[in-house]
């Protein structure tokens, strides 16, 4: 038996272990009646064939016309001309781009923040994301009062509803020898590869550079990704109290308190002291000039450093949170906020060069309701905007038709970079016999429009709301299952899956060896003869 054929075997054997608990939660939800399209209740195997004719195939480094066929939710052949028998669904490509499913590297769902939980579930949000042709998400555990272990547990018992696959990033909240030794656990457990560092949110999330650095040695030791959200608190929190002083309330005073040189001063800072212990760093939400100029000159020098910006700071501009209509001006209210004009177009052109590596959303959904919450003092205003199902049609829309990124870049901005540096790859990100058959088909010459009362998230409101553009996502494929067709879902709540992530992905390839060129470089501890006296 060949390799290939090992792997799909054990693959294969791997799906049907762990497809009954799925089954049995996906009927469990049908019975209560939630999900989407009639065909779905009891659907967690995938159709075990199905033959996508005729389209350009596009992986992050090649594109061709092929045909893509998929048996029990795996990637079998990448050809032309394949033939097949009676029994195998066709769908027709021709003139349509066939990539790889989305990986948005940034989410909250279920996610309790400032007094509330946000709008979107599991379910939902995720619903949302396949609908948008996001096939999988890596979410933001957070600590119970501390603890990891309780954390996951509850992130855990929150993806139950999932529909679709994903992964978690742990955030590190407070720093001591239980939180280590959970971090080794949460790695060599439990699938998770990444930490998040909050340098803002003071008094809830905030942690100071003593434990920054205690937590960057830890995840090198682990051989996991260090993560910043980069804004200095301390002075936001003076840039708060400076805009209630002058009587700015509103929702501008929430872009004005935190200026793009804050996040500039914390993008330095987390970059010099991962510099210092040698590891990589990954920036989230990079939104301003600022943030970028600092992760460009850190790779120029050859530090390993990832930057991601989102599609709010791509495609949107602060300019909405000066609007008249409180309910209109919150709903843009994110951190760090969307900047002035200029620094989404800095931030496209920084993405076309490479100085930035692929795209996120930070989806973090509050509706109007609990929007209105600061309606007398933007500082109550939970933050959040959504982007997770609007993600692939932005960038498609912003860089592709622009003319600033090819197709291949698409792909690997929106999903085959992302599955490398969380250490999926090529499992997901790619279309290659053995990866997984997380597919979406897109008409390039169809045309879209994104709305609140369309989309599919819980939301009641939307940051792109009327945005039209051309590119239109017509099939979203998830585990070999047609869940996005004709513009109707078909998605039921438990057919999700956890997708562990293993440690040491490439950036780490080559850390040690600086380490050595490090000490060899001391010409320490110098030998003294000691003193007669």
């Amino acid at each position: 038996m060949g390799f290939r054929s090992q792997v799909l075997r054990i693959l294969f054997l791997i799906f049907f272990i762990i497809t009954p608990s799925s089954l049995s939660q996906s009927n469990q939800f049908c019975d209560a009646g939630i999900g989407y399209g009639d065909s779905t209740c009891g659907t967690g195997i995938p159709s075990s064939k199905l033959l996508i004719k005729g389209g350009t195939v596009v992986n992050s480094h090649h594109q061709q016309v092929a045909d893509v066929y998929v048996e029990d939710g795996i990637i079998v052949a990448v050809n032309p001309d394949i033939g097949v028998g009676d029994d195998v669904t066709v769908i027709d490509a021709t003139g349509k781009f066939v990539m790889p499913g989305g990986i948005d590297p940034h989410t909250h769902l279920e996610f309790g923040f400032m007094d509330y939980v946000m709008i979107d579930d599991f379910f939902s949000g995720q619903a949302a994301a396949l609908a948008g042709g996001t096939t999988m998400h890596i979410d933001f555990v957070i600590p119970v009062d501390g603890s990891l272990t309780a954390g996951f547990e509850a992130y855990e018992k929150k993806a139950k509803k999932a529909c679709m696959d994903y992964g978690f990033h742990m955030a590190i909240t407070k720093w001591d020898e239980t939180v280590s030794r959970e971090m080794e656990l949460m790695v060599k457990e439990k699938g998770i590869n990444s930490f998040k560092f909050f340098m803002a949110y003071k008094g809830a999330l905030m942690i100071n550079d003593e434990l920054l650095l205690e937590g960057f040695k830890k995840c090198k030791s682990l051989g996991a990704l260090a993560m910043v959200h980069a804004e200095n608190g301390d002075a936001v929190y003076e840039g708060q109290k400076k805009m209630i002083e002058l009587g700015i309330t509103g929702p501008e005073g929430h872009a004005l308190s935190r200026p793009a040189v804050l996040e500039g001063e914390a993008t330095a800072r987390a970059i010099r002291l991962a510099d210092f212990v040698n590891t990589p760093l990954y920036v989230v939400h990079v939104m301003s000039i600022d943030a970028m100029e600092e992760i460009a000159k850190a790779r120029k020098s050859g530090q390993r450093v990832i930057g991601e910006p989102i599609v709010s700071g791509l495609a949107l501009d602060e300019s909405w949170l000066w609007h008249p209509d409180f309910e209109t001006a919150a709903r843009y209210v994110m951190s760090p906020p969307i900047r002035k004009r200029g620094h989404d177009k800095a931030l496209q052109a920084a993405l076309s060069t490479g100085v930035l590596q692929l795209v996120g959303t930070d989806h973090c959904t509050f509706n109007s309701t609990q929007k209105a919450h600061g309606i007398d003092d933007f500082r109550k205003i939970p933050n959040g905007v959504n982007g997770i199902e609007e993600r692939m049609h932005v960038v498609w829309d912003t860089m592709v038709e622009s003319g600033q990124i090819s197709v291949t870049d698409y792909v690997r901005l929106t999903s085959t970079e992302c599955a490398r540096i969380f250490n999926v790859y090529p499992r997901k990100g790619a279309i290659l016999p053995g990866s997984d058959a997380d597919i979406i088909i897109l008409n390039p010459n169809s045309s879209f429009e994104i709305t609140a009362k369309s989309h599919h998230s819980r939301l009641d409101t939307n940051v792109y709301e009327g945005r039209r553009g051309k590119g239109k996502i017509e099939v979203t494929i998830a585990g070999g299952r047609v869940v996005w067709e004709n513009n109707q879902l078909k998605v039921a709540p438990g057919t999700g899956r956890y997708i562990q992530m293993p440690p040491f992905s490439y950036l780490f390839d080559g850390m040690d060896k600086k380490d050595a060129d490090y000490l060899s470089s001391l010409q320490a501890p110098v030998k003294r003869a000691k003193s007669t006296t």
